[in-house]
């Protein structure tokens, strides 16, 4: 029949998934995130998701998304500084069909909110491909923060 598309529903999580404890590897980044970057995230709400929704995929002009960031830059605030809740979105479903082994996942959790992070700081995905490409980006090489710290 030409034209037509089933709609296909994401398959269930594999067993190798659930060795991956996205909130446990999002802490540990929060852990290592340099001082000055993580105080920039107060108000940022950072959630694990299944899948993106169609509204999500249509704001951001995307086909698909591991992550998405909503919310106001911290370079665009206004003259009193106030602070806007904003969002991190990571999602588990793209994120893990994507990426089968384990330790492939955590980089790609890791390397997906560091973008996100990147874009609260104001960062735009271009400026993010040139420090990527150039070599300019790495990992994280912070030391993990305290309890008394983290808050």
């Amino acid at each position: 029949m030409a034209g037509y598309r089933r709609r296909v529903q994401p398959p269930p999580p594999s067993p190798e998934d659930a060795q991956v404890d996205f909130d446990a590897v999002i802490d540990d980044v929060l852990d290592l995130l340099p001082e000055p970057f993580f105080e920039q995230l107060g108000t940022v709400a950072i959630v694990v998701e299944d899948e993106p929704s169609p509204g999500q995929l249509a704001a951001a002009h995307a086909p698909g998304l591991y992550g998405l960031y909503s919310g106001i830059p911290r370079t665009r605030y206004g003259v009193d500084n106030a602070s806007v809740p904003s969002k991190i979105s990571i999602f588990r479903g793209p994120l893990s069909r994507s990426n089968p082994n384990p330790g492939r996942l955590r980089e790609a959790i890791e390397r997906t909110l560091l973008h996100e992070i990147a874009h609260h700081l104001g960062i735009d995905d271009d400026r993010i491909r040139e420090l990527v490409d150039g070599g300019r980006a790495s990992r994280l090489g912070g030391r993990p923060r305290s309890a008394a710290e983290s808050g």
